[in-house]
């Protein structure tokens, strides 16, 4: 009886296995197969190089190049922002807070990640954006050629997303903090390491695969946002500079898929596939990192 529990739970692991695999492989043929004729008709250089996007104009411009720089130059510098924070709030809910003091913020941050979106993005419109257009203005005032954009612009973006990705830093990096055996600090105590010393110098680099794990996660969080970013940061394809209008490649296809065709949707599709592209890479490289790191450590 045993044995056939065995086999049927190792069939069920398995086909759970296949499945996940499937899913994936088929997730990406598709997009490369609806990704890539835009690159044909349009032409590489002139889409993934040009810098003007009038799909409707006549002719046509299907330039992706600041959408591009926008999601990169948007995401990099909230995963900047937010990485740190994360990691030094995970430090402080395992290493130096309270249990009463752990429990509230913990609770402070599972809240944030139950938050949708579209709550974020209200928030932002209404707080974030006001803010950043009264420092435009006073950054602006002598310069009337300036396009004020109400605040609605990159910077509101990065700040949005660096707020988003935090729940998944603290939460992963805090629980790989925990995991972290005992007798590894206490020995950094015996050595005469400070409490500072060993988080930074053992527990930190110790957990440093868990901390990867919730990189990862918080930069495909930052990549794949659309809603909130479709609200605060303007939607036009511009310059990403800090106080610029601009549209990331997830908002790009949430903005115009809906009425998209013929060609139009085609580089849609190229959209998408690019954006799959740099979260494959990212994974990658980082995944790669995690492995070098195990094998270090063993």
């Amino acid at each position: 009886m045993n044995k056939v529990i065995e086999k049927t739970a190792k069939m069920i692991f398995l086909i759970c296995a296949i499945t996940g695999v499937l899913a994936v492989v088929s997730i990406t043929v598709y997009m490369f197969i609806k990704g890539t004729p835009a690159l044909k008709n349009v032409g590489i250089a002139e889409l993934l190089f040009g810098n003007v996007w009038k799909p409707t104009a006549n002719p046509p411009a299907y330039g992706i190049a600041y959408i591009i720089l926008s999601s990169i130059i948007g995401t990099f510098m909230a995963v900047l922002i937010g990485i740190p924070v994360g990691l030094l709030t995970a430090v402080f809910l395992s290493e130096l807070a309270g249990k009463k003091i752990a429990t509230i913020v913990g609770g402070a941050v599972e809240l944030l990640a139950a938050i949708p979106s579209v709550i974020y993005g209200l928030i932002g419109m209404m707080v974030l954006n006001p803010f950043l257009y009264k420092l435009e203005l006073l950054v602006f005032k002598n310069k009337p050629e300036h396009q004020f954009t109400g605040g609605a612009n990159l910077l509101a973006a990065i700040i949005v997303l660096a707020i988003m990705i935090l729940p998944t830093v603290i939460s992963i990096s805090t629980s790989s903090l925990k995991l972290v055996p005992g007798n590894i600090k206490n020995a950094s105590f015996a050595l005469g390491a400070t409490k500072i010393q060993t988080i930074f110098k053992v527990i930190i680099p110790a957990a440093k695969s868990g901390i990867l794990t919730g990189v990862v996660l918080g930069i495909g969080r930052a990549l794949g946002e659309a809603m909130a970013i479709n609200m605060v940061a303007g939607g036009s394809v511009n310059v990403p500079l800090p106080f610029n209008s601009v549209r990331f490649l997830t908002t790009q296809l949430v903005s115009e898929m809906s009425y998209s065709s013929g060609v139009h949707r085609q580089v849609l599709f190229t959209v998408g596939l690019v954006l799959f592209i740099f979260i494959m890479i990212i994974n990658f490289i980082l995944l790669k990192m995690r492995r070098r790191d195990v094998m270090t450590n063993a």
